[in-house]
């Protein structure tokens, strides 16, 4: 189980850095990706801790906090195709849906 759990936790990091440069490619302007770059990872990680994660004050019960999980990272990954369409981009977000799918089981863990 502990390897379905760090395959979790790496998705989740990945879905944080996905935002992030997400963020930085959106905007053609400087002044506009850094703040981005910084909020949308930042949007998402308040959101996480908030509903989400396993010691969350404000936990959701299923099925809302499955449908939080997959909200961010399919909205997450229509943004890194959308921010550049590249192989690469498309890559990195089919990666990291892959990653949670196979990790989905250890959603039920709690820690």
């Amino acid at each position: 189980m502990w390897v379905l759990l760090t395959l979790r936790f790496l998705a989740e990091l990945g879905l944080l850095a996905a935002l992030a440069w997400v963020g930085w490619h959106l905007s053609g302007s400087v002044a506009l990706a850094l703040p981005a770059a910084v909020l949308l990872p930042v949007l998402a990680a308040v959101v996480w801790a908030r509903w989400v994660a396993p010691r969350a004050r404000h936990r959701l019960r299923d099925p809302l906090r499955a449908g939080v999980e997959l909200v961010l990272f399919f909205t997450t990954f229509v943004l890194l195709t959308r921010a550049e369409p590249h192989p690469d981009t498309v890559g990195w977000g089919l990666g990291l849906l892959l990653a949670y799918a196979v990790s989905l089981p250890a959603r039920r863990v709690e820690v």
